[in-house]
Parts: C-alpha cells; sequence; structure tokens
C-alpha cells in the first residue's frame, strides 16, 4: 500500500511504501522516539559525534544538529580518526569536512600517525594480523581519549540496526554473550568516569533505510568502504545474514 499518490522510494517492514517526504518524515520520527525513550540526550550536552563521511555518520550528525538547532543547549561536535589508510580515508574526511563546514559544525581530526607514530597501513606492513583486528581497538581508545580531552559529555556513533544484529550474532559464534549484554542504543553496563558514554541514535534504523534517507537528502553521492573490511569476521556475518534475509 503506497502512503500517497506520490511516486514511493522504499518499502518498509510494514508493507507500506513510501514516498520520500513521507519516509523521511517516518525516518527521523523514529530516530527522536529512540532518543526519548531510551533518554540518550539530557536537556544540555556538549555532544561528540563520531563522524567518518560515510552514510550513517552522516546521517546521524545531520539528524542531530537539527535537534541541536532547535534545543541551543544540545552543542554538536564531529570528531574524526584518520587511519592512515591510502586511497579511502582521505576520500571521506574531505565529504565530512565539506559537510561540517557547510553546517557550521566544529570538525576535530586526530590520526594513528600522530598518536602512535605509524598509519593503520605502515602498521600493517610490520605486524601479521587482520587490520580490524587492531584498527578497531586503537580507533575506539583515540576516540573515547580525544572525546575526554574535548569534554563531550557523550559520544553518538552511527550504528544501525544491522550492525547491532552482526555484533550479536559475533558474540554467539564467538561465545562471548557476555559482550551482548553491553550493547544496545547506550553501550556499557555501568558508567565509569574513564569513559564517554556512547548512544547510538539509529539503533532501530536498517542499513537500507539509512542509505535511502542520506541520498535522498543530499547527504552524500557516493558509497565507499574500507578496502580492508572484506577482510573481517564482521562481513562474513553481515553477507550471512543478508543471505538469509533475502532467501
Amino acid at each position: 500500500m503506497n502512503c500517497c499518490n506520490e511516486k514511493p522510494i522504499i518499502g518498509i517492514y510494514s508493507g507500506e511504501k513510501l514516498c520520500k517526504n513521507h519516509f523521511t518524515e517516518y525516518f527521523e520520527n523514529k530516530i527522536f522516539k529512540t532518543i526519548r525513550q531510551f533518554e540518550l540526550l539530557d536537556k544540555d550536552e556538549n555532544l561528540g559525534v563520531a563522524l567518518s563521511g560515510g552514510k550513517d555518520s552522516l546521517t546521524v550528525l545531520h539528524i542531530l544538529n537539527k535537534l541541536s538547532q532547535q534545543n541551543p543547549k544540545i552543542r554538536v561536535n564531529a570528531i574524526a580518526i584518520d587511519e592512515g589508510i591510502a586511497g579511502y580515508r582521505d576520500k571521506t574526511l574531505e565529504t565530512a569536512k565539506e559537510f561540517c563546514e557547510k553546517n557550521n559544525i566544529k570538525f576535530h581530526v586526530f590520526s594513528y600517525k600522530e598518536e602512535f607514530g605509524l598509519t593503520l597501513d605502515e602498521m600493517l606492513k610490520i605486524l601479521d594480523v587482520k587490520p580490524c583486528s587492531i584498527c578497531g581497538i586503537f580507533r575506539r581508545y583515540l576516540l573515547n581519549k580525544k572525546s575526554k580531552e574535548l569534554r563531550f559529555t557523550k559520544l553518538a556513533t552511527g550504528h544501525n540496526l544491522d550492525d547491532e544484529a552482526q555484533s550479536i550474532m559475533m558474540n554467539q559464534m564467538k561465545n562471548n554473550l557476555a559482550a551482548s549484554a553491553r550493547l544496545g542504543p547506550k553501550t556499557g553496563l555501568i558508567e565509569n568516569d574513564k569513559f564517554v558514554q556512547r548512544i547510538k541514535p539509529l539503533y532501530f534504523c536498517t542499513e537500507k533505510e539509512v542509505m535511502t534517507y542520506a541520498f535522498t537528502n543530499g547527504l552524500l553521492d557516493d558509497f565507499n568502504e574500507c578496502p580492508n573490511a572484506v577482510h573481517s569476521f564482521r562481513a562474513q556475518v553481515r553477507d550471512m545474514l543478508n543471505e538469509m534475509e533475502n532467501g
């Protein structure tokens, strides 16, 4: 069933097919409901948004910036990590920079090279490991460290529903059920002063919905995936889940 007389751009799980305007309203309302229901934001926040320049992070930054314009006490900043992946990260960082300049958002960039002395590409020439196994650790460490230094009250990430489903499945396969307990719209089991609270406003949004929103609202016009992603366990689980869903 179509939502109106306008041409539909996406079908959602309820079976309804939505046009651009009704889909945008549906998508944004779902995120605002998640923020309210799980109390992701207080009335006064110095909020950091982990920005890679991809569809998920641009989408969450765009929507949180709209929220900030309605409530000036929620101040939004973008923080990016330059791992040093030639031919990939430089392009996405340029997209992120352009978006922040256009929307007057403070943009902070920190790199592996400056913090650890080596880019990820240089590390991989020395270490015989899968790229994601070390990159994820260094990336999370830097995001938390710099968020503390910048005095962010919370750090928003662009993790969507597909990401969470993959994480749960990965934890099951690794027999690491305790890790799944830390998942959710708010990460972690307890608050700790050493860590900035992470929130996931896109928690109930599918990857398909995020992709549709990003492209139809002009947030980006190209899709880039990290060249190292194909070597990750997550990519295998993602492909398996996608096959199950499409089957």
